[in-house]
């Protein structure tokens, strides 16, 4: 299937590792420019380098926090100039937090909604008028699972990826006249630099194949997924292959979710 990516252009926030360094990887083998945003320069740098040995492709680096506006808004222009304009947009920058309501701190609750929420409203805003100049486009919010259905002691990260889902259905309807699609996805356990900390944390013993299948998880599946898992169905939702796709959120969790 062809899914229409040649010369398309995308910027990843969280570009740098995980779900978004490998959805940079696979835009790019699939024939689109990328941009990849993050706050480390060393680490952008690193991404920027696989990419390159992975698909041939140069990856322009922009070093931003995009819960600034500005920041965020600098990294899209900035793109824009270098590319000549801009067709898909991914917001991935996040970190996960998660503690008892009580545990968490006024400082907290603001960083983390500042990052996972106002993040992809400052780099949205920046990109819409771009993507309307192109005819249209994608916008795709990563968030988690825990924000359709938040579990015990998931603050503040469950409220503001329940924030992201809101604002991904609003943006939806929004700009669906211009051609703009938004879309999201909900994460479950996929493998990433927590997880192995966490792997190497409480069973070291362990092969990551064991780890990673261990029934405790609790995933129907049986199994954390791989990063390339999520990439793809990301990948799949900005392509032309999904048109008529907007306004909604997929889970990747292996089936771990009550909730559609």
């Amino acid at each position: 299937m062809d899914l229409g990516l040649k010369d398309k252009i995308a910027l990843i926030t969280g570009g740098s590792k995980g779900i978004g360094l490998e959805t940079a990887i696979t835009l790019a083998s699939e024939g689109a420019k990328v941009a990849i945003v993050a706050r480390n320069l060393e680490s952008l740098q690193t991404a920027a380098k696989r990419i390159r040995e992975e698909t041939g492709a140069e990856a322009l680096i922009l070093s931003a926090d995009v819960s600034v506006e500005q920041e965020a808004r600098g990294a899209v222009e900035k793109a824009v100039r270098h590319f000549g304009g801009l067709d898909i947009l991914v917001n991935n920058a996040g970190t996960s937090a998660a503690k008892p309501f009580e545990e968490v701190t006024s400082e907290s609750w603001h960083s983390d909604l500042d990052l996972k929420l106002l993040g992809p409203v400052n780099t949205s805003k920046a990109a819409v008028l771009h993507l309307r100049q192109r005819g249209g486009g994608a916008i795709l919010n990563v968030t988690a699972i825990k924000g359709k259905a938040p579990s015990a002691s998931s603050l503040p990260t469950s409220v503001s990826r329940a924030a992201g889902l809101a604002l991904t259905k609003a943006m939806s309807k929004d700009l669906a006249a211009d051609n703009i699609r938004v879309n999201a996805v909900c994460i479950g356990l996929i493998r990433s630099d927590q997880i192995e900390r966490n792997w190497k944390a409480v069973a070291p013993e362990q092969s990551w194949e064991e780890f990673a299948r261990n029934p405790r998880h609790g995933i129907p599946m049986g199994r954390i997924g791989q990063t390339e898992e999520a990439a793809k169905v990301i990948t799949f939702l900005v392509s032309e292959a999904a048109s008529y796709v907007t306004g909604t959120a997929v889970n990747i969790d292996g089936g771990s979710s009550p909730v559609l």
